[in-house]
């Protein structure tokens, strides 16, 4: 088997790239969810127990979390404009 070969064989098909995609946008718009989820409960605390919380490295790891996600938004449009490209080309309806 050539370098090239063994290369293409693990590339994804179009088929697995598809549910991939479909698994990631699924936990990133859980997370978003989440997200609003907790900003809504911030939302009904009082001053002191929402400064307390905010003071926690849980709250600060969620806060970079949330940055985190900024960022995979941009990688997971562009995974699926590569996934646009590994549509199989669909059959002409003329022939």
């Amino acid at each position: 088997m050539t370098p090239e070969n063994k290369n293409t064989s693990r590339d994804l098909d179009f088929a697995q790239a598809q549910l991939a995609y479909s698994i990631i946008n699924n936990l990133v718009e859980h997370t978003r969810i989440v997200s609003d989820l907790i900003a809504l409960m911030a939302q009904v605390l009082d001053e002191d127990t929402t400064k307390a919380l905010t003071q926690t490295p849980t709250w600060t790891a969620y806060l970079d979390s949330r940055r985190a996600m900024e960022k995979t938004k941009s990688d997971i449009e562009r995974f699926a404009e590569m996934l646009n490209e590994l549509r199989p080309d669909e059959p002409n309806e003329s022939s």
